[in-house]
């Protein structure tokens, strides 16, 4: 399989993992939380309007929504543009790392476009801090970036043995 197929296979397996765990987040969450580990970690079904961290919730709706769309969308073109040419170019790091940026920018994208609102339940907290609430897709942008960070400070001199 070419290298390309196999970054398509990841950005489409986070797709889908992220769509099946906000459908049954929805499902399965909506008056409701479960308790998974007490005092560390819920799943609890929050509608995330804005940004990362709830960046741009209080901005007018359709200012929010196209800012949103454009900026999500633009991402994920340029992501998977990049990749496609720089694939033979690219560590393999750094070419999962954006598969998986790519994943979860298309798995948010598609709540932004058809539900106006992005569906996260992972709620991590200690005592009464809660860490923003999250799901697969920004996971997966998370990991990919830390995957871009941890390539350039420890693995990129040594760039022939990754």
């Amino acid at each position: 399989m070419s290298r390309y197929y196999r970054f398509l296979a990841v950005v489409i397996t986070i797709i889908a993992l992220d769509l099946i765990t906000k459908h049954l987040a929805v499902k399965y969450l909506f008056h409701s939380s479960i308790t998974i580990i007490p005092g560390f970690f819920d799943l609890t079904l929050v509608w995330n309007r804005g940004a990362a961290f709830g960046i741009l919730a209080e901005a007018p709706e359709s200012v929010r929504i196209m800012i949103l769309i454009v900026a999500s969308t633009i991402a994920a073109i340029l992501t998977m543009v990049y990749a496609f040419v720089k694939r033979s170019q690219l560590s393999n790091w750094e070419f999962y790392s954006l598969s998986l940026i790519a994943g979860g920018a298309i798995g948010n994208l598609y709540d932004r476009i058809f539900i106006g609102s992005v569906r996260d339940f992972i709620d991590i907290y200690i005592k009464d801090y809660h860490w923003p609430a999250f799901n697969i897709a920004d996971t997966s942008i998370s990991l990919g970036i830390a995957g871009f960070i941890f390539y350039e400070l420890f693995l990129k001199k040594n760039k022939g043995t990754n």
